[in-house]
């Protein structure tokens, strides 16, 4: 392995290859396919780290899916790409339909052909010899620090987004309409002792709907909380169709007679779903209720201008700027109503 890819980022989607990588053999060579040793075990214990998986396999697409239904492994797979494309061109719809960087993929695949092909158009991905499955788990950018509960459920989470987006197609009329037929509850709460691993994790794996980049540890996520000067806010989400778990959280630093929003951001996930200003709105009133003025801190990274945007659209205005960082303000005269078709809610202090 290059240093290069020793420094890559924490693995958030693993893409098998189906042939002699998955199973023994080739499936159009082959009538009795059997899994390679071990393979179903390190399926599951991936799953259970929280990092997603799916197939780049060069196949006839209907056979490869059955036989991996035979196998009890479809539901573990995101958006397979079973077709005769490049395997760099799978890869990327992979990364696009479960929106992440390509620099948090890992590949595996026992044809030195196929890596290379992925290596040369898709530089950031981790590539890995088939042969190499039996330490596949022991390496770093498979291990993250710890699973919080989110991360354990990110597969079903996924799925059950998959069946949100399936409704979505089929449903005929304006988008609102059909959010409102989510029944969707946005929890907003203060965050707890059980909430810091995955507050955390957030900082660590959320890039694009982040307003600074700020990344906190659980110590000092722990400390923050627990301080007369500034609030932790964490956000949890859910619909008929399941939970989106915990999706959003907020530092804030509280100086006599000024807030200065240090770092709000959002999952990707719940950015079609019209909930992303939900934060934001109830941090104004909040100020608002406590008569001081609001600020807020943005540091672009390339990824997060629609965060700017939702400051902008929410009436904050540049009034510094400190090197890359941008201040806003907002004077909280034009205060927004949330969508109608959520149901807002508020946690309490020691929730779990």
């Amino acid at each position: 392995m290059t240093a290069q890819q020793q420094t890559k980022k924490l693995v958030k989607c693993l893409v098998w290859d189906l042939d002699d990588t998955l199973w023994e053999g080739t499936l159009l060579e082959s009538g009795g396919l059997i899994l390679k040793d071990g393979v179903l075990d390190i399926i599951k214990a991936v799953s259970a780290r929280g990092i997603l998986q799916s197939v780049a396999s060069k196949n006839d697409h209907d056979d490869a899916s059955r036989r991996l239904q035979q196998f009890g492994l479809n539901e573990y797979f995101l958006y397979p790409q079973i077709n005769w494309n490049p395997k760099s061109e799978s890869i990327r719809n992979i990364a696009n339909k479960i929106n992440i960087g390509l620099d948090t993929i890992a590949f595996i695949d026992d044809q030195p052909f196929e890596r290379e092909e992925v290596a040369f158009s898709l530089p950031e991905i981790l590539c890995i010899d088939a042969k190499d499955l039996g330490s596949l788990l022991s390496l770093p950018e498979m291990n993250p620090p710890f699973v919080t509960e989110d991360a354990a459920q990110r597969t079903r989470m996924y799925l059950d987004e998959i069946e949100r987006n399936r409704a979505e197609e089929q449903f005929n009329g304006p988008q609102e309409e059909f959010l409102a037929t989510l029944g969707m509850e946005f929890t907003i709460s203060a965050a707890g002792e059980g909430d810091l691993q995955r507050a955390e994790e957030l900082t660590v794996r959320t890039n694009q709907l982040n307003t600074t980049g700020y990344t906190f540890s659980y110590e000092e996520l722990d400390h923050l909380r627990k301080s007369d000067s500034h609030k932790v806010l964490i956000a949890s989400l859910k619909d008929k169709f399941g939970t989106y778990g915990k999706i959003g959280l907020a530092v804030i630093e509280c100086q006599r007679g000024v807030w200065i929003l240090k770092l709000l951001l959002m999952s990707c996930r719940v950015v079609s779903r019209g909930v992303g200003s939900i934060m934001l709105n109830h941090i104004m009133r909040a100020a608002k209720a406590a008569n001081v003025s609001l600020q807020a801190e943005f540091i672009a990274n390339g990824r997060n201008r629609l965060m700017y945007a939702t400051y902008k659209f929410a009436n904050f205005r540049e009034v510094a700027r400190d090197g890359e960082k941008i201040i806003l303000q907002n004077d909280l005269s034009n205060l927004r109503n949330d969508p109608a078709y959520v149901k807002l809610s508020y946690g309490d202090r020691n929730h779990h």
